[in-house]
């Protein structure tokens, strides 16, 4: 599959929307509350118009479908579609922690085939070409799990950790914080922590790319009710995640198993 000329401009893209992302949260941005109540900012808006710029120009006939644009319904007519998440993690960016991310997907017959996810803040671009491995800053990454020994680490959304929703997983899991689901993914995929876990609702935007990186790095990806993922859908959104690297321990990919709720059964 050639397509190292998507890439090499997705890759272009995404770095001239780092820096700006990085002059911003310098110098100062402004942040206003959607209807929903979350937070966006001034840097959220100038990446993605960054992005689109970029990657509408390059490729007339993709569609579009950005947490940061109208949607348009003629994506789903679309041959091909760029899932795009200007900034996984506005909340860390607010607070400039560096764990907030650009995510971006290709998607062709509602798979991910070039995907990267870039956090500006360490300067770490991970990407992929589907069936041509995971690279990070074009070198290729050979998964490994780095945590050999250890108890193994997965990636928990701070609400849910408040609340003890996997609170079953305590006594053999060690937790991190999970303030981008995007840059959970590219560090499951690399080997750097074990397993990520979600059952509040997620976006296509939020995994699309995290799904292809973790593909290539031989894990699995499903939504939280463990069915496959597909893209470009009318309503693009998911019932949670739940991720496994490669390496994840046999033990825990089955108490993650244990803990999807069967189907029809209201998440608390």
């Amino acid at each position: 599959m050639k397509l190292s000329h998507e890439l090499n401009r997705l890759e272009d893209a995404m770095r001239a929307a780092g820096s700006e992302a990085l002059r911003l949260a310098r110098d100062g941005f402004e942040t206003i509350k959607k209807p929903d109540q979350s937070p966006v900012t001034s840097a959220d808006l100038a990446v993605n118009d960054i992005l689109h710029v970029h990657l509408r120009s390059a490729f007339p006939q993709d569609g579009w479908l950005s947490e940061e644009s109208p949607d348009d319904p003629e994506r789903l007519q679309k041959d091909r579609v760029w899932v795009v998440d200007p900034i996984d993690g506005t909340k860390a960016f607010i607070k400039r922690v560096p764990e907030f991310c650009i995510s971006v997907a290709l998607i062709e017959q509602g798979l991910p085939i070039v995907a990267a996810i870039y956090n500006p803040s360490t300067n770490e671009l991970f990407s992929a070409i589907r069936g041509e491995g995971l690279r990070l800053n074009h070198e290729s990454v050979d998964s490994r799990q780095i945590n050999a020994g250890q108890i193994p680490v997965i990636a928990l959304g701070p609400w849910e950790r408040q609340t003890g929703r996997f609170a079953a997983l305590d006594p053999s899991t060690q937790h991190r914080p999970m303030l981008s689901i995007a840059w959970s993914l590219a560090l499951m995929a690399c080997g750097r922590i074990d397993a990520v876990a979600t059952l509040e609702p997620e976006n296509e935007w939020d995994v699309a790319a995290g799904v292809l990186l973790i593909d290539e790095a031989g894990g699995t990806i499903t939504d939280g009710s463990g069915q496959a993922l597909t893209f470009n859908q009318p309503t693009p959104r998911y019932r949670g995640i739940i991720a496994t690297s490669p390496y994840c321990p046999p033990s825990l990919g089955r108490e993650l198993t244990n803990l999807i709720p069967a189907s029809g059964t209201q998440i608390s």
